[in-house]
């Protein structure tokens, strides 16, 4: 949610799902004091890498609906979501958001994993298609990984 939260911000406060690069990186640097511009320009190319935002050269177009976010008063992001996720991690968070107990996913996945001798990546691939979940940019990662 926090990295989420965090990309939408600039969004939600203009009221619209286009800005340009600059206005996003005032926004979260100067106007919010959440991160310096390089990390907020660091975020664009998280935010680019989960597909949340598309980028061009000058602007960036959020990938999903801004009203479908709330800013929380107080909100401060963790610099931790400036980290980027591995493939394993995304899916979970996929899986999780589709509404799995986090714990039994993990705990399933394993299985998985042990039984079938294959990556976590992979185990959490198979485990969210089970589930009904596409995860299909995770298969390409994995895939260009292998």
């Amino acid at each position: 949610m926090s990295l989420r939260t965090a990309v939408a911000a600039p969004f939600v406060q203009a009221g619209s799902d286009q800005l340009p690069r600059s206005d996003f990186v005032v926004d979260l640097s100067l106007d919010r004091d959440w991160f310096s511009p390089e990390q907020a320009k660091r975020l664009i190319d998280i935010a680019e890498g989960e597909g949340l935002v598309t980028a061009t050269d000058d602007s960036l177009e959020l990938a999903f609906d801004p009203t479908s976010v709330t800013v929380p008063d107080g909100y401060q992001p963790d610099e931790s979501i400036l980290r980027e996720r591995s493939t394993f991690e995304r899916v979970l968070d996929t899986v999780v958001a589709e509404g799995t107990d986090k714990q039994q996913a993990v705990a399933a996945i394993n299985g998985l994993q042990s039984d079938l001798g294959v990556t976590l990546e992979t185990a959490a691939i198979l485990y969210a298609r089970r589930q009904g979940i596409e995860v299909d940019e995770a298969i390409d990662r994995t895939l260009e990984a292998l």
